[in-house]
């Protein structure tokens, strides 16, 4: 199918590759990839060169922050649009924004969506960034 869009699935936790690949497998006309940790990913990302990324911000190895400034440097991956997915705020009590990251990073995400992942946010997310 000439129109299915494929998404990049990055983190460190299976059920949470899974939670989101069932939520997307709801939109229809979406192919998911997957990767367990921010250098793979990254590989993935440039090998496959999904229309969306999906990414952890907590992983061992290369974080998702890292993973991201990486993907911005990249020629072949700087256009591709970029879900940040976080529970620091569960864990240290610190909420941080997509704002909050272009700041130290000096690149925004085109969202920032906060664990536990609301599967209709995360729908309505994907499918306004994929133009479904």
């Amino acid at each position: 199918m000439p129109d299915t869009k494929t998404v990049l699935i990055v983190d460190d936790e299976p059920d949470a590759i899974e939670f989101v690949e069932a939520a997307l497998s709801e939109l229809g006309g979406v192919a998911t990839l997957s990767a367990n940790d921010g250098v793979s990913g990254l590989q993935r990302a440039k090998e496959a060169k999904p229309d969306l990324i999906v990414l952890d911000v907590q992983m061992p190895g290369k974080s998702g922050f890292d993973m991201f400034v990486d993907l911005k440097k990249e020629t072949s991956t700087k256009d591709i649009p970029v879900i940040m997915l976080t529970g620091v705020a569960d864990k240290v009590g610190i909420r941080f924004s997509g704002r909050d990251m272009g700041e130290f990073m000096g690149e925004v995400p085109e969202a920032y969506i906060e664990k536990p992942v609301d599967p209709e946010e995360l729908k309505k997310t994907v499918s306004r960034l994929l133009g479904l």
